[in-house]
C-alpha cells in the first residue's frame, strides 16, 4: 500500500518526462504492428473482428505478464530493488501530474490571448476539431478532457493498483491504450475495434462511478457545490454516448457550477451529444484550474479511501 502513496506522489511531483520511456509506447508499438500485419489477412468482417478479439487478449496479457516477471526478477535480485521497479511501473500508470501541465499550458495560452496556440496545444489531448473553437469551447474541452481522464488517468489505475498491483495496473492501462488506439465506432475499426472497445466498458464500469462518487467528496473538502454535484450525477451521468464518461463529467460540471458536453466535430462532420450539468456559472477560463483542483482532491479522497479499505480487508 505504501508503495501505492509513494508513487502517487512521485507523479504529483515529476509527472510524464517527456524523454522518458513510458511502458504506452510500447503497448502502443506492439498494437500498431499487430494492427498492420493482420490487416493484410483479414478479408472479412467476421475475421477482423477474431483479429481483434486475438489482439485484445494478447495485449492484455502480455503487459500483465511482462510486468509481473519485470518485477518478480527485480525482488530476486533485492528487495529495494523489486520495490523501487514496482513503485516505478505505478508510477507511469498515474497521469494526474501531466493532466494539470496540459491544462495550465492551454490556460497560459487564453490568458495571453493567444487562441491561435490554445487551439493547437488542445488538439494534441483531444480527438474533436479544434481549429474553430472560441475561448469558452477550449475551456470547456479541456475541462471534459480532465474529468474524463480522472477516471481513466488516476482513479481507475488506482483502484486496480490496490486490487493486483503495478501488473493488473499495468493491463488496466493496455485496455486503456486500445480503446484509444482502436476502439472507435467507423468504418475502418467497427469490427477490428469491437474487443477492445468492450472491454474498456467493463474495466471502467466501477472506477467510473468511484470517480463520481470521489468527486462530490472531494468537491466538499475544497468548498465547492458538492449538492449539486451530487444532484448533477444522479441526473446526467448517463448523459453521454460512453455509458462511463458521463459519471466524472456530470460531477464535474456539478461542482464548478457549469454546462459540459453539447456537440463537437470530428473530422469535419458535427457529433450531438446531450448537456451535461445547468448553466449556474458562465464556464470560463478559470474553471480550468478549478478542475485541476477538484482532480487532486479526487485523487486524495480515493487513496485515503482505498488505503482505509485494503486495511481492513487484508485484517480480514
Amino acid at each position: 500500500m505504501i508503495n501505492i502513496w509513494i508513487a502517487s506522489i512521485a507523479d504529483f511531483i515529476f509527472g510524464d518526462p517527456y524523454s522518458f520511456p513510458h511502458p504506452v509506447r510500447f503497448i502502443g508499438s506492439y498494437i500498431n504492428i499487430f494492427e498492420k500485419m493482420v490487416k493484410k489477412m483479414c478479408k472479412s468482417d467476421t475475421a477482423l473482428k477474431l483479429a481483434g478479439i486475438l489482439l485484445t487478449i494478447s495485449t492484455v496479457f502480455l503487459s500483465y505478464v511482462i510486468v509481473w516477471g519485470i518485477i518478480r526478477l527485480a525482488f530476486y535480485l533485492g528487495q529495494g530493488v523489486g520495490y523501487f521497479i514496482s513503485i516505478l511501473i505505478m508510477y507511469t500508470c498515474l497521469a494526474g501530474r501531466c493532466l494539470d501541465k496540459e491544462g495550465t499550458k492551454i490556460m497560459a495560452a487564453l490568458e495571453s490571448k493567444d487562441v491561435k496556440r490554445a487551439r493547437k496545444l488542445l488538439s494534441y489531448i483531444v480527438g474533436r476539431d479544434t481549429d474553430n473553437l472560441d475561448e469558452s469551447e477550449i475551456a470547456r474541452a479541456v475541462i471534459e478532457t480532465v474529468a474524463e481522464n480522472t477516471s481513466d488517468g488516476i482513479i481507475a489505475p488506482l483502484f486496480y493498483m490496490f486490487l493486483g498491483g503495478a501488473p493488473l495496473a499495468m493491463a488496466y492501462k493496455a485496455i486503456n491504450t486500445l480503446d484509444s488506439m482502436v476502439g472507435y465506432k467507423n468504418d475502418k475499426y467497427m469490427y477490428f475495434g469491437w474487443a477492445s472497445a468492450r472491454l474498456d466498458d467493463i474495466a471502467n464500469y466501477i472506477p467510473a462511478r468511484l470517480s463520481a462518487l470521489f468527486m462530490i467528496i472531494g468537491s466538499f473538502l475544497l468548498g465547492m457545490d458538492y449538492m449539486n454535484s451530487y444532484r448533477i450525477v444522479l441526473r446526467d451521468g448517463r448523459n453521454h454516448i460512453s455509458p462511463n464518461s458521463g459519471y466524472p463529467e456530470a460531477a464535474a460540471a456539478g461542482a464548478l457550477g457549469i454546462r459540459l458536453g453539447g456537440g463537437n466535430y470530428y473530422f469535419g462532420k458535427i457529433v450531438a451529444k446531450p448537456t451535461i450539468g445547468d448553466k449556474l456559472k458562465t464556464l470560463e477560463t478559470g474553471n480550468i484550474k478549478q478542475m485541476a483542483m477538484l482532480m487532486y482532491g479526487s485523487q486524495c479522497t480515493a487513496l485515503a479511501i482505498f488505503s482505509i479499505v485494503h486495511y481492513f480487508l487484508k485484517g480480514i
